[in-house]
């Protein structure tokens, strides 16, 4: 290949490295490709300067924001495909940075990557597979494994997802129509912003819908809680968010105007309407009761 063919970084056009792979993207494997280097660049300035800081992906795919990450200075990246067709892709970009990426053959959800990341700062960068972007952002934030550590093993996440699920993750009370427990929970553990949208002509193919890089900081103390108690209490008030919470609750405990006299929250009040700190409030409520 002559060097006019080459990208910028010194390695062949993404268009050229999945024609030579084989490397179609797959709808089951919610596979939506990004070729723009100028836009994975953008994506990977987002997560701050990497000079010193070791980043995990998930679902690299053929390698593009792969590249940016590196040509952005991060120490390592520790990237998680679970597609193995991406493998060889991966490998000559592995090759092209000695010693600087680590190809993972898992699948992303229930992986655990604390065992390779070292020691120094970490940070998730990830153009998320759709059909698992929540599984895994909840997963890190520790409602799968009720994890009670905190703060994570993550100093930041820089993650892309489609719109409407990023207008879930930063909805407080103020925006009732998002509010659920997706934004309770990132709320409580989390400062979550949307940086940008990427439309979907970015994409090969093209998704449906417009997508949204969201960055994600870990708060340093979360108002205290078990997390255990807060799922509990936010499935039963939005299972039922149409309910005032004296109705809604008694999926949770058998008093709710107990529990919401404890919490000082007002029977009449529905889930959309209480902020993070009144869902601690209730949890640790449901904590002192012992259910």
């Amino acid at each position: 290949m002559s060097l006019e063919a080459l990208s910028a970084d010194g390695l062949p056009p993404l268009r050229e490295v999945v024609r030579r792979h084989g490397l179609e993207p797959k709808k089951a494997l919610g596979q939506n490709f990004l070729f723009d280097l100028n836009l994975t660049g953008r994506i990977a300035r987002s997560a701050g300067a990497l000079e010193g800081v070791t980043v995990v992906e998930v679902g690299p795919g053929p390698g593009g924001l792969t590249r940016a990450l590196l040509a952005a200075g991060a120490k390592r990246v520790v990237a998680i495909e679970r597609d193995p067709r991406a493998l060889p892709a991966l490998a000559e970009i592995a090759a092209h940075y000695p010693g600087r990426l680590d190809v993972i053959d898992a699948d992303a959800v229930g992986f655990d990557p604390r065992p390779l990341v070292g020691d120094g700062p970490v940070r998730i960068v990830a153009n998320l597979p759709y059909n698992v972007a929540t599984v895994l952002l909840t997963g890190w934030l520790g409602a799968e494994t009720r994890d009670e550590r905190w703060p994570p093993w993550w100093e930041s996440a820089t993650l892309m997802f489609q719109r409407e699920v990023a207008e879930r993750i930063v909805a407080d009370e103020s925006d009732r129509a998002n509010y659920g427990r997706l934004g309770v929970l990132c709320g409580w553990r989390t400062q979550a912003t949307i940086l940008f949208d990427v439309a979907p002509s970015a994409f090969v193919p093209p998704p449906k819908v417009t997508s949204s890089i969201v960055h994600l900081r870990p708060r340093p103390e979360p108002l205290p809680c078990r997390i255990a108690a807060l799922e509990r209490i936010t499935r039963a008030a939005f299972g039922q968010r149409r309910k005032m919470l004296r109705q809604s609750l008694k999926a949770a405990t058998p008093d709710p105007a107990r529990l919401l006299a404890a919490a000082g929250l007002p029977e009449t009040a529905r889930a959309e309407e209480i902020p993070v700190a009144g869902f601690v409030a209730l949890a640790r409520a449901l904590e002192a009761e012992g259910s």
